[in-house]
């Protein structure tokens, strides 16, 4: 059984066979993969539907739907994520980072963030100039910034703490 979240609003679906059981009811689907595994058309109570997977965040399990010109994130969670989530595990199965550390010995050119600025996964937050190239680090994770150990210009070593969240 699936868990599917949307809108905050949990469903378990189930697939017997090729019937679909949506919270324990049988539910009468025709669905078709239109294209590239990306578009498809649901035919659903006499209605149809067409939908695009525009994203998958493979991390934390998450579809994002078009339907219409509007966007839609379903999070999935199979049985192994439910039986985490229920023994009080799921927190437990994502990485914590307290801190970014640098990747390769360089200069440090720019720093894009400053202490108490909150900061999105993907952010850029430091550029470290090595071998004649600049790298953008980006933040691993949501967070907010709690201290910054380098300073512009300043030359540091592989591994050595650059940001704390």
């Amino acid at each position: 059984m699936i868990q599917a979240i949307l809108n905050n609003t949990s469903r378990n679906v189930e697939i017997k066979d090729s019937e679909i059981f949506l919270n324990g009811e049988l539910r009468e689907f025709d669905f078709q993969v239109i294209e590239n595994q990306k578009f498809f058309h649901v035919l659903y109570q006499n209605q149809t539907f067409y939908f695009e997977i525009v994203g998958f965040d493979s991390e934390n399990k998450v579809y994002t739907i078009a339907y219409q010109g509007q966007k839609f994130e379903i999070g999935i969670k199979d049985r192994f994520d439910q039986l985490l989530s229920s023994m009080g595990l799921d927190a437990v199965s994502k990485p914590k980072v307290n801190d970014v550390k640098a990747p390769m010995p360089g200069l440090v050119l720019s720093i894009k963030v400053h202490e108490g600025m909150e900061v999105k996964k993907g952010d850029p937050i430091l550029i470290l100039e090595a071998m004649k190239m600049e790298n953008i680090i980006k933040s691993p994770v949501d967070g907010i910034v709690k201290s910054i150990s380098v300073s512009e210009k300043q030359a540091v070593d592989k591994n050595q703490t650059l940001i704390n969240f």
